[in-house]
This record gives C-alpha cells, sequence and structure tokens, in this order.
C-alpha cells in the first residue's frame, strides 16, 4: 500500500459523500406528492450523515497534510420519487463497492481503514433504507 493510494481512495470518497449528500439534500427539497411526507426527512437524515462521512474523510485527508476536494462525484438529480429511490439505491450500491475496496487496499493503515468499515455499515443502512422504502 503506497501512501499515494490511500490518499486517492480518501479523496474518492470525500467526492462521493458530496455527491450523496448534495443528492439526498436536493431530493429533500423537490420531493412532492402523497408519499413524499415521510421520505422527506429520512432524506434529509441521510444528508446529514453523508456530511458527516464527507468531513470524517476531510479529517483523515487532513491528517495527511492533504487538502480535500471539493469538487463531487456524479450527482443524479430527478422529480419521480421512485426514480430518486432507485438513484439512491445505485449511489449506496457504489460507495459499498468502492468502501470494500478500500478496506483492503488500506490493510496495512488500521486508522483509515478503520474509517471505511465504520462508514461502511452506515451505508449499508442507508441502502436497506432505501431499498425497503422503493419495496420493489
Amino acid at each position: 500500500m503506497a501512501k499515494a493510494e490511500v490518499i486517492d481512495i480518501v479523496q474518492s470518497a470525500v467526492a462521493r459523500e458530496l455527491a450523496a449528500l448534495t443528492q439526498y439534500m436536493w431530493q429533500h427539497v423537490i420531493a412532492v406528492g402523497l408519499e413524499s411526507g415521510g421520505i422527506k426527512g429520512i432524506f434529509k437524515e441521510v444528508a446529514i450523515a453523508e456530511m458527516k462521512h464527507a468531513e470524517t474523510f476531510a479529517e483523515r485527508l487532513d491528517f495527511f497534510g492533504e487538502i480535500p476536494t471539493t469538487k463531487p462525484a456524479k450527482i443524479t438529480v430527478n422529480q419521480d420519487l421512485k426514480q430518486m429511490l432507485r438513484d439512491d439505491i445505485e449511489i449506496e450500491k457504489e460507495a459499498i463497492e468502492m468502501y470494500k475496496k478500500a478496506i483492503e487496499l488500506c490493510k496495512d493503515d488500521p486508522g483509515t481503514r478503520h474509517l471505511f468499515e465504520d462508514i461502511l455499515l452506515d451505508e449499508e443502512e442507508h441502502l436497506n433504507e432505501w431499498t425497503s422504502l422503493l419495496n420493489e
């Protein structure tokens, strides 16, 4: 494991978390319809969780003497509530896959590995939330 590889994957994690928090925040704002009432609050709650993940990864980058990226990964915005949830399922699946790879990459860096392990658990909970709500 090269330090540069660890820094790259943590930077990618920041970008992914920035995308997720933005996606969920906008969903909280634009969700409409009879089914949106209960889900809007969940979008907001998960957006805040993703913001905390981005901050955690940014703090790790600061520990390494690096400046975290401010550029998010791809953000998907839809107005259809079911499509929002499908988009959310995809962004969480991508994060889970990436964080599992990061855990392997960071096997010799217990601090960074631990961050990815903790956040992976949250992402799995988010995926479960979205799949339960969509119920397809």
